[in-house]
């Protein structure tokens, strides 16, 4: 025993690589990948939408503001911009949306300022919403990691919502195109409708 406490004595080796016994990062580091998330978030038909209050040019509008109305929530990058702006535009310009009663709202993190020159511009008659920290698109799964051109970042998911007069989620498109995307709308509150009579 004498000997072995001896050797536990001798003062160390400068020259000697240490490897740890435990090669696990021990506890008390955090452990760099347990801030990711383990999935994103998606919401699926069915779901109740999560209620909001967020801000525009002309006011706070929540979703019960419209109550028994089909809502479609769209999800864009930035103000005037070539697809947010052809998006915006065929919102506008789709005759149908408004047959059946449609409420259209945009949503991005640029601010009151902003959407009120981006609607003015281009003459756009629905509210467009304020997320500019994106807590609330966080909650939907409409920010986070995404890939364009093969790099990875952090931003705004292009993606829109289509909410029931219950308020119940009828539809989600995530990764939108925008070319045609209008009509897939349409489309979407017509099977829904007959769907339910």
């Amino acid at each position: 025993m004498g000997q072995t406490q001896a050797a536990t004595d001798l003062p160390p080796n400068p020259n000697r690589t240490r490897t740890p016994s435990n090669p696990q990062t021990p506890s008390r580091y955090p452990n760099p990948m347990s801030e990711l998330p383990t999935e994103e978030v998606k919401l699926h038909p069915g779901d109740v939408f999560p209620s909001f209050s967020l801000p525009s040019a002309d006011g706070q509008h929540a979703l019960s503001d419209y109550a028994g109305k089909y809502v479609v929530l769209y999800v864009y990058p930035k103000d005037d911009t070539p697809g947010c702006t052809k998006e915006a535009c065929d919102f506008r310009d789709n005759m149908q949306l408004r047959q059946h009663g449609a409420q259209v709202l945009g949503l991005s993190r640029d601010d009151a300022s902003s959407h009120a020159d981006f609607a003015e511009k281009f003459s756009l008659p629905f509210p467009l919403l304020s997320d500019p920290d994106a807590e609330f698109m966080r909650q939907i799964g409409s920010y986070g990691t995404k890939v364009l051109y093969g790099k990875t970042s952090e931003g705004v998911k292009r993606s829109t919502f289509l909410i029931g007069p219950d308020g119940r989620l009828v539809k989600a498109w995530y990764a939108v195109k925008v070319e045609g995307h209008a009509d897939s709308v349409v489309k979407a509150i017509e099977a829904d409708r007959n769907a339910h009579g």
